[in-house]
């Protein structure tokens, strides 16, 4: 049984644009605050019964047209030494700043040290049936590296940029044992049940095209590469990135995700014939009104070139208090409206 959401990746036409939401399960639903109540977000993660049941949430609720797995982009970093704490950001106790500690990095077993985010793709594969397809997801080398070199998030990055610009030669150590690390996981989940993987380099935005080119592209690309799995689409989100565009046919993605930068059809123009595109709504949009969300469902379906694929997202993830009605609206309105455009 073929699936809108796969189709839409692979550029296929489509009855009408499917749509999913980056973190459409998290804290605006009630039910997801129900059971962190009950569980810390770690437990959560490592918990197939209850990632499972986390990540079914929006499935029940909203009628979207793919699940994501619950679970975080630095589950891998633990099993490699980091050790992570959310506080409730991560916060990570012994950053990863000269080479004495990129060699002390493990590099983990994924199905014996990740098995729990694996036996929760299967869980949720359960769950799911055949109804819609489910997206395994992780981080993007640079990403995590992120993560590893501030000790958490940050709002000038200077380690991690002071790694960049004065030792390229251990940045890039760092970042292909992360490739590594990332591709062995992520072609897991594949093997574990997952339909579609997703990339997040949620930090790639920060780098000039220079230091961009010179140390993440190709990274990427790689582990793209050795990702893809047949009729498995690849999609890759890097956020704040528009003056990478241009750049990003290259990583290979069956799929560049956008964020609300820079309208959709500017964006297929600027990637080109080749990949689908991913996005691009602005979350605050979803505090809005019923009327107002209709408006910018139906601006951005309009704006994408006839011929080009798309799947309908956020520009990043639903925000915390976002009234719940209004998601259920949005993914009623971009429903009704592609359809009523015909086949895109």
């Amino acid at each position: 049984m073929g699936h809108l959401f796969i189709d839409a990746c692979f550029g296929k036409p489509v009855p009408r644009t499917p749509i999913w939401l980056m973190r459409q399960a998290g804290r605006y639903m009630e039910e997801y605050r129900a059971i962190r109540k009950r569980h810390d977000f770690w437990t959560v993660c490592r918990t197939p019964e209850l990632a499972c049941e986390v990540t079914m949430q929006p499935v029940e609720k909203l009628g979207i047209d793919a699940a994501i797995l619950f679970s975080d982009i630095l589950v891998v970093l633990p099993p490699m030494g980091c050790d992570v704490a959310f506080s409730p950001g991560p916060t990570i106790a012994s950053p990863v700043r000269d080479a004495a500690a990129v060699d002390a990095m493990v590099r983990p077993d994924a199905k014996r040290d990740l098995g729990y985010v694996l036996d929760a793709i299967g869980a949720i594969r359960g769950a799911l049936g055949d109804r819609i397809p489910l997206i395994g997801f992780g981080g993007a080398p640079l990403t995590l590296a992120a993560y590893m070199v501030e000790g958490g998030g940050s709002k000038n990055f200077l380690h991690l940029k002071g790694l960049l610009y004065e030792d390229r030669a251990l940045a890039r150590r760092l970042l292909d044992l992360l490739v590594d690390v990332q591709a062995e996981f992520l072609c897991a989940q594949v093997e574990a049940g997952a339909q579609a993987i997703q990339i997040f380099d949620t930090w790639g935005g920060l780098l000039s095209r220079e230091l961009y080119r010179d140390l993440v592209l190709e990274r990427v690309a790689t582990l793209v590469e050795r990702v893809k799995h047949p009729g498995v689409p690849v999609i890759y989100f890097a956020r704040d990135a528009a003056h990478l565009l241009d750049l990003l046919p290259s990583t290979g993605a069956d799929v560049i995700s956008v964020d609300d930068k820079l309208p959709l059809d500017r964006v297929a123009e600027i990637l080109g014939p080749g990949p689908s595109i991913q996005g691009n709504m602005d979350s605050a949009l979803l505090f809005g009104s019923p009327g107002s969300v209709t408006a910018a469902a139906e601006r951005i379906l309009g704006e994408v070139p006839e011929g080009t694929g798309h799947v309908f997202n956020l520009g990043h993830g639903v925000l915390p208090k976002t009234p719940v009605e209004n998601v259920v609206h949005l993914v009623k309105e971009v429903g009704r409206l592609s359809s009523k455009e015909g086949s895109r």
